[in-house]
C-alpha cells in the first residue's frame, strides 16, 4: 500500500528527470572511443569530457542553485531541463573537442541544481513519514540510468554515430520538459517569491564535507574494481560486465533500504551505514584474492554505498532547515568533487607503488574519516548551529 502511494506522477516525473540527467551524465563513457576517432585525438584527450562535466556540475551547483532561489518550483525545474537540452544540443552540433567540450560543460551546469531541487520537491510531495522513500525513488532515476540508459546510447552511438546519442538524450530532455510541465503541481510547499536566501547552517555544511569524503571513498574503491576483480580475483575478463551487474543489484537495493533508513533516525542509521561500509571494504582488502568472497563483499559495498548517498542527501536538507533545496544542490556537487578526489588518491596509490587491492583499504580509511565526521555531527547540539555559523 505504501509503495502505491509513492508512484504518483508526479514522483514518477522526477525519476524521469534523474534518469535523463544520469544517462547524459554517463553515456559519454561508451562514446569515447567514437568521439576520439570521429575528431582524431587520443583517448586522454576525450576524457577531458569526463572531467570538465564533473567540474561543471560542481560550479553549477552554487551557480544556479542562488538565482533560482526564488523562483516557483516547476519553473525553476523547467528552466534548468531548458539548460539540459540545449547543452545536448550544442554537444550534437560541437564540430571539434573544445566546442563539444563546452557543450558539455553548460549541460553539467543544470545537473547538481536539478538533482537538488527534485530531491526536495519528492520530499515535499511525499505521504507522511515516507520522504526518505520518496526521495530513493527519485534517485533510482540516476541507477536506471546506469543500467538502460547508458548501455542504449552506447549502443546507438555505435549504430548511428555518437551524435545521434546526444540527440536522442536532447529527445529525452523534451519528453522529461513536457512531463514537468503536465504533472507537476505548479506550487509544493511555501511560496518561495520574495524571501531572501537562507544561509546554510554550519552543520548543513559538515554535512556536505561528509558527502565529498563519502564520495571520494566510493570511487577510490570503483574507479579500479574490476581490475581488482580480474588481476588479484581471478575473474575471467568476459565476467566483468556480469559482475558489475551484480554490484548494480546491490546500488538499487542500497537506494531502497537508504529511502526506508532515512525516514527513521536518519543519524543513527548514517553511523551504522558507514561502520559496515568500513568492515566491507577492510574485509575486500583480506578477500580480494578469494573471487566468490570478493563479488559478494562487492555487492554488500554496491548497497551500503548506495544507501549511504540517500542517507548523506537526507541528511544535507535536514540540517539545512530553509536552504534545504540549495543544500541538496551543493550536495550533488559535492558527490562529483569527491567522485573526481576519490579516482584521483587512488590513482596516486597506484602509481607510486601500490597494489590493486591496496585501493579497497584507501577507501575505507576515507570512509573511516567520514564516520569520524559522522560522530561529530550528531554529538553537535542542533542549537549551536546559528552560533557556528556566524562565527
Amino acid at each position: 500500500m505504501s509503495a502505491t502511494r509513492l508512484l504518483s506522477p508526479a514522483l514518477l516525473t522526477l525519476a524521469a528527470a534523474a534518469f535523463a540527467i544520469g544517462t547524459a551524465e554517463f553515456v559519454i563513457m561508451g562514446l569515447l572511443p567514437l568521439i576520439a576517432a570521429d575528431l582524431r585525438i587520443d583517448l586522454p584527450r576525450a576524457g577531458h569530457l569526463v572531467s570538465g562535466y564533473a567540474l561543471g556540475v560542481v560550479a553549477g551547483g552554487p551557480l544556479l542553485a542562488k538565482l533560482i532561489a526564488r523562483q516557483e518550483e516547476k519553473r525553476a525545474l523547467s528552466g534548468l531541463m531548458l539548460i539540459f537540452i540545449a547543452g545536448n544540443l550544442a554537444c550534437l552540433l560541437a564540430p571539434s573537442l573544445w566546442l563539444l567540450l563546452l557543450a558539455r560543460v553548460l549541460t553539467a551546469l543544470s545537473h547538481a541544481s536539478l538533482i537538488g531541487a527534485a530531491a526536495v520537491m519528492a520530499a515535499r510531495l511525499a505521504p507522511p513519514g515516507m520522504a526518505g522513500r520518496a526521495m530513493a525513488l527519485m534517485f533510482s532515476g540516476m541507477t536506471l540510468a546506469n543500467v538502460l540508459g547508458v548501455p542504449a546510447g552506447a549502443w546507438l552511438g555505435q549504430w548511428a554515430g555518437w551524435r545521434a546519442t546526444f540527440a536522442a538524450v536532447a529527445a529525452l530532455g523534451l519528453l522529461t520538459l513536457f512531463l514537468i510541465r503536465r504533472l507537476l503541481p505548479t506550487q509544493a510547499g511555501e511560496a518561495r517569491s520574495g524571501k531572501p536566501q537562507a544561509r546554510l547552517p554550519a552543520r548543513a555544511w559538515l554535512a556536505l564535507l561528509a558527502s565529498v569524503l563519502a564520495a571520494a571513498s566510493m570511487f577510490a574503491f570503483f574507479t579500479y574494481l574490476v581490475p581488482t576483480l580480474t588481476q588479484v580475483g581471478g575473474l575471467p575478463e568476459k565476467y566483468a560486465s556480469a559482475a558489475l551487474l551484480l554490484c548494480g543489484a546491490g546500488l538499487v537495493a542500497g537506494g531502497w533500504l537508504g529511502g526506508r533508513l532515512a525516514d527513521g533516525k536518519l543519524e543513527r542509521a548514517l553511523i551504522l551505514t558507514l561502520a559496515w561500509l568500513c568492515a566491507s571494504l577492510a574485509a575486500f582488502h583480506l578477500l580480494a584474492a578469494q573471487l566468490a568472497a570478493a563479488l559478494a563483499l562487492m555487492t554488500l559495498w554496491g548497497g551500503l554505498a548506495f544507501a549511504l548517498c540517500m542517507l548523506l542527501q537526507a541528511l544535507a536538507i535536514r540540517l539545512a532547515g530553509e536552504a534545504a533545496e540549495r543544500a541538496s544542490a551543493f550536495n550533488v556537487g559535492a558527490f562529483n568533487l569527491g567522485n573526481a578526489l576519490g579516482a584521483w588518491l587512488a590513482g596516486r596509490l597506484l602509481e607510486h607503488g601500490g597494489a590493486l587491492a591496496h585501493t579497497s583499504l584507501l577507501a575505507a580509511g576515507l570512509a573511516g574519516l567520514t564516520l569520524l565526521l559522522a560522530l561529530f555531527i550528531a554529538r553537535h547540539p542542533r542549537d549551536k548551529d546559528h552560533a557556528l555559523a556566524q562565527a
